[in-house]
């Protein structure tokens, strides 16, 4: 069925489609980020700006966890605060329009993926559209998943250690709100990315490219390259921090090897 349809579009139907596609796409996400421009001061007073204070909700459960295990480093949230400086005039104009898009495309990602899925759909066969339904379900908790890790875990554990770090103390920190911002959103999106790593296992195991025995002999391998990952994401010498981004992201290891067939079922199908 998939065949005779795709030999009835020609070339032109096909960018047709894809314009269509593009279209319902640009349009959501325009109108979501005019109404999240206009909400944006309250977003970054409430959201985006509260890692930046020593009650932020990660820091108290690492101060409670470290009081109570004498043996780690201990984490304290008193007088913790960072201040964001503007040195450019229209900074803060941009970084309110470019944050209203970016966090609407964090909205509207399970729209993107539908649309993507019904211009790619007619060209799949039957068995390698078995479980979308689900995948996409899948895809879409993951993707929000990540991106709440990176927001309640990575990026504080960030800001926390790169704002107190001081190549020497007569060189005080005077953090921009540009940069700030490029953390910050780069480090939500990277998280989010990372956490739909088990859903692209799925598909290319569906697709044959993948499957369960490549997992289990590159294992040891993943270890050292994930760890090597959570040390970038996280540049801080505290071992307890770096097992805390390490472990979610080795675990979408195990998931994605549980997720992906075995060699045998491709064979079969």
């Amino acid at each position: 069925m998939a065949e005779e349809r795709l030999q009835e579009m020609s070339f032109w139907d096909h960018i047709d489609a894809l314009r269509a596609v593009l279209i319902r796409i640009v349009v959501v996400l325009v109108v979501a980020t005019v109404g999240l421009f206009c909400v944006m001061p309250t977003i970054f007073d409430s959201f985006i700006l509260a890692p930046c204070h020593g009650d932020f909700v990660l820091y108290s459960i690492f101060e409670r966890m470290t009081s109570s295990l004498k043996w780690l480093p201990q984490f304290s949230t008193e007088g913790f605060q960072v201040e964001l400086i503007n040195i450019k005039l229209a900074s803060q104009f941009f970084i309110h329009m470019s944050t209203s898009f970016w966090l609407a495309l964090v909205l509207v990602f399970p729209f993107v993926l539908y649309e993507l899925w019904t211009f790619v759909a007619p060209a799949l066969y039957p068995h390698e559209k078995r479980g979308v339904k689900t995948a996409f379900f899948i895809g879409c908790m993951m993707f929000f998943l990540g991106v709440l890790v990176g927001y309640y875990v990575v990026f504080p554990v960030t800001l926390r250690f790169l704002a107190d770090y001081h190549v020497s103390q007569l060189v005080p920190n005077q953090i921009s709100l540009d940069s700030y911002m490029d953390t910050f959103l780069m480090l939500i999106f990277v998280m989010g990315i990372i956490f739909e790593l088990p859903l692209l296992a799925w598909l290319l195991g569906v697709l044959g490219v993948l499957h369960r025995g490549f997992f289990r002999t590159y294992r040891r391998h993943a270890i050292v390259a994930l760890l090597a990952l959570a040390a970038i994401i996280t540049p801080t010498g505290d071992p307890f921090t770096l097992m805390v981004v390490f472990l979610p992201i080795y675990l979408l290891y195990e998931l994605s090897a549980y997720l992906v067939p075995r060699s045998e079922q491709l064979s079969q199908d």
